[in-house]
């Protein structure tokens, strides 16, 4: 293929781009005609790293960090070339093909980096003159550090479908195959990192923390998706500032305003090392201290930010780095670096004229002569510190990838076309010499996984990054970020409202994020026993929440119980009418020859003493917890018990009346009148026990654990089972009771010596009166005052008969026993007939 008729092509692509490019400090910095290094060979793989910036340094301690940071990512040059050297040397991989190498300088942005594809291309950086090669000069790409220059690393060479793999570049615009079907990474994508950093604020509880992002593709996508997993995860973010490496001061003095004056206690910094270094200088001028920082895996690691200079601002960071690894051999390697080995290799000499501090040019009077002798193993230094592998590594695992690849490739007897190292590369399934795999998935990434690293203090007062935890995205979802147990350095609260206790719920501020809230408690029956709650439960229905409304407890049981003062004073009423009845019972039996007795019809008075006795008596059933024998038990005895007693008054009424109202004399009246009068008591009571039966029979009363009338207890009652039966029994004792009172109303003018027509009068007076007030009270009273007026009711009316009928007697009996006598009994009848 020529790639000459790419070049209309990338016209469009490089004119976009020089739109919106600054002015090119990389140029006075180093020259970018050239390949920095260079190695002839069978095959050839390019790379692109960012040895200067494009960034003007405002001071000099930020100059001192680009120098610093720049032996860093030579060192990553250096370990590119010693993976070449390592193949070149291997008998098993590629034999007897030798690798060489180009790599040029991309600056960290987007001009440079089109210089260096173009070269890489091309052979050369200019491409727009006469000269125009016919094939690639280089088989894949190594590089670049970030992800604005990678996207237009990997655009242009993906027109000519050559691979590139980035070992540093994370941005998740990068996945996307549409457009960069080419591309590859040895480093995570951010989309990972994103949802990982998410995750570990929530993990500590910082639901309100501030955002600082790089203003390029890295920063702003990586912050985006934090952004949205966070939201996912209940996390608020008070603000979110982008700082672009081009930034004026004051642009970068109006950023750190926003952080200090902000709430969040917690800044979650998704920046590159150059828009960290820029924020850093200015922090230190505005002394913002008192935050923890939440770093990305591109400055959390970084040696030269771990100084004393920012330990009062970044001590106690934590964040997501690329885990560490080991390569033999590599610090050998670099140790013997010297740049009398490529004399034309300018980046080299500078390197050593910055660290030993001489100059390789004899005219400067101010610095001393380099003289060769100069050996980096007697210095320590950046450049030859192996012992934080992080990014070098990816570099690494790069160049062995493309070996792999090139290797598959030459063995299937393929041609060496880029396309077909693109499908090589995407296959490539093998294992470094540490153990560690390397392979892509189907967007060209790699496993996500990460070290959670702290900055701590050792023993000698050093910042150290300690690994206190790990993600790996392949684990089961929920359980792919987890912590070994070491303490991190400082957990500050950073929420933007205090956590609601145990027993209150948050209510949403109008107008605030979801992390600002008022905390509010529980209503009534409703609980929460977490922190933070965003709802209230209610409890089941047989359980109430407890004053602090964080727990369900089981519902008071209410009834009418012995123990109560209540339940306590109607017993006692109950037993001493029974024992007041029993009294009388005594009175009358010890008087029965007596003329009162006889003329009060002995038979039924005792009959209703004993009736009234069970009246007393049943009431206690209504008393101590329902059960289904009580229920049934209270109900039957009320209504068999009052009928036989109203049978019996009944009864008499009617003896009263045929008796006094007879125009024979009174010993003349059918001596059968007797067996009329049991006929009747049992008769009135057999139809109230048929009654009963069949209610039992069709719809018994049972226990029932009322919980609609009060929601804070349950009334244990007893239910009718049917309404229809209990106002029946009821409604028969009424009738019974009217035709009393009718009846002894006609007989009220009998005889004034012996008028009980008119005491039996009194008596169903009381008793309707108290039975016709019941019904109201009965079905309005709450609860256990419910059984209460049930007991009231057959204590008030079971009195009234026992005074009304039995106390005038009792009077004649034991304090006017002068009146006790025949004669005095039908007095005025026997001198109304002479």
């Amino acid at each position: 293929m020529c790639f000459c008729i790419s070049v209309i092509s990338l016209m469009v692509v490089i004119m976009g781009i020089l739109a919106e490019e600054e002015t090119a400090i990389c140029e006075l910095l180093g020259s970018p005609e050239l390949p920095l290094l260079s190695k002839s060979g069978d095959i050839f793989i390019g790379g692109a790293f960012s040895v200067h910036s494009q960034m003007a340094a405002s001071s000099l301690s930020l100059s001192n960090n680009l120098f610093v940071r720049g032996y860093v990512i030579l060192s990553r040059t250096e370990t590119m070339i010693f993976a070449i050297e390592e193949i070149n040397n291997s008998s098993s991989l590629l034999p007897n093909i030798s690798i060489g190498y180009k790599i040029f300088d991309s600056c960290g942005s987007t001009l440079p980096s089109t210089r260096a594809a173009m070269g890489l291309i091309n052979g050369q950086e200019r491409t727009f003159g006469n000269t125009c090669s016919g094939h690639s000069t280089v088989h894949a790409i190594v590089g670049t550090s970030e992800s604005s220059s990678t996207i237009v690393l990997s655009q242009i060479a993906g027109v000519f479908q050559i691979p590139v793999i980035s070992h540093f570049s994370t941005c998740a615009c990068l996945s996307n195959r549409k457009e960069h079907p080419s591309f590859f990474r040895t480093i995570p994508s951010d989309y990972y990192q994103s949802r990982a950093l998410a995750q570990l604020v929530k993990y500590f509880g910082w639901t309100w923390v501030g955002a600082v992002r790089s203003d390029n593709d890295y920063g702003n996508n990586g912050m985006a998706t934090f952004i949205e997993a966070a939201t996912k995860e209940g996390v608020c973010v008070e603000y979110s500032e982008a700082i672009a490496r081009t930034a004026s001061k004051e642009q970068v003095e109006r950023v750190v305003r926003v952080i200090s004056r902000g709430s969040a206690k917690v800044l979650v910094a998704f920046l590159a090392q150059n828009e960290i270094d820029i924020l850093l200088e200015e922090a230190l001028s505005q002394n913002l201290t008192g935050l923890q920082w939440v770093g990305s895996e591109s400055w959390i690691t970084a040696h030269h930010l771990a100084t004393m200079k920012y330990s009062g601002i970044l001590y106690g960071s934590i964040g997501f780095a690329i885990k560490k690894a080991k390569i033999v051999g590599l610090q050998d390697f670099l140790l013997q670096v010297h740049p009398s080995q490529d004399p034309q290799n300018h980046i080299l000499k500078e390197f050593w004229e910055e660290t030993f501090g001489c100059s390789f040019q004899s005219s400067l009077q101010e610095t001393k002569q380099c003289s060769g002798s100069e050996r980096l193993r007697d210095i320590k230094n950046p450049f030859t510190d192996v012992s934080e592998l992080r990014i070098s590594n990816n570099v690494y695992k790069a160049v062995y990838a493309v070996a792999h690849a090139m290797h598959s490739m030459l063995k299937c007897g393929e041609n060496n076309e880029a396309v077909n190292v693109v499908k090589h590369i995407q296959d490539v399934n093998f294992s470094l010499k540490s153990g560690e795999k390397v392979y892509f998935d189907e967007r060209g990434d790699p496993a996500a996984t990460y070290q959670l690293v702290n900055w701590q203090r050792n023993p000698a007062g050093d910042i150290v990054f300690v690994v206190v935890g790990s993600y790996d995205a392949s684990l089961q979802s929920g359980k792919e970020f987890t912590m070994n147990g070491l303490n991190i350095t400082w957990r500050p609260v950073s929420v933007c409202s205090e956590s609601c206790p145990p027993g209150f719920r948050q209510a949403m501020i109008k107008g605030k994020p979801i992390c600002c809230f008022t905390c509010i408690n529980c209503a009534v029956g409703e609980i929460s026993n977490s922190t933070n709650s965003a709802e209230c439960s209610p409890c089941p229905l047989e359980y109430w929440s407890n004053e602090d409304h964080n727990k369900c407890v089981p519902k008071v049981l209410e009834f009418l119980s012995y123990e109560e003062t209540m339940g306590t004073l109607l017993t006692a009423f109950s037993l001493f009418g029974a024992g007041l009845t029993l009294v009388v019972s005594f009175v009358f039996f010890w008087f029965r020859h007596t003329p009162l007795v006889k003329a009060s019809n002995s038979e039924l008075s005792f009959l209703l003493l004993f009736s009234l006795t069970l009246c007393f008596l049943c009431s206690l059933t209504f008393i101590g917890r329902p059960t289904d024998w009580s229920c049934m038990l209270r109900h039957v005895a009320f209504g068999i018990t009052f009928a036989l007693c109203i049978s019996c008054i009944l009864t008499k009424t009617i003896t009263v009346v045929i008796a006094f109202k007879a125009r024979t004399p009174v010993n003349t009246v059918p001596q059968c009148l007797a067996s009329y009068q049991r006929m009747g008591v049992v008769g009135g009571t057999f139809l109230q026990v048929l009654v009963c039966v069949v209610w039992l029979a069709l719809a018994p009363p049972f226990p029932h654990k009322n919980t609609m009338y009060a929601a804070e207890r349950i009334i244990l009652e007893c239910n009718l089972g049917s309404s229809i039966g209990f106002w029946v029994v009821l409604g028969y004792i009424g009738l019974l009771a009217v035709l009393c009172l009718i009846l002894a109303f006609l007989a009220r003018k009998l005889p004034d010596n012996f008028n009980e027509a008119k005491f039996i009068t009194f008596s169903m007076l009381i008793f309707s009166a108290v039975w016709v007030t019941f019904i109201p009270a009965y079905v309005s009273s709450p609860g256990k005052f419910t059984v209460a007026v049930e007991i009231f009711a057959i204590l008030a009316s079971s009195f009234g008969l026992l005074f009304c009928i039995f106390a005038p007697k009792c009077y004649i009996l034991l304090l006017k026993p002068e009146r006790n006598t025949k004669s005095h009994m039908m007095g005025r009848d026997l001198q109304k007939k002479h």
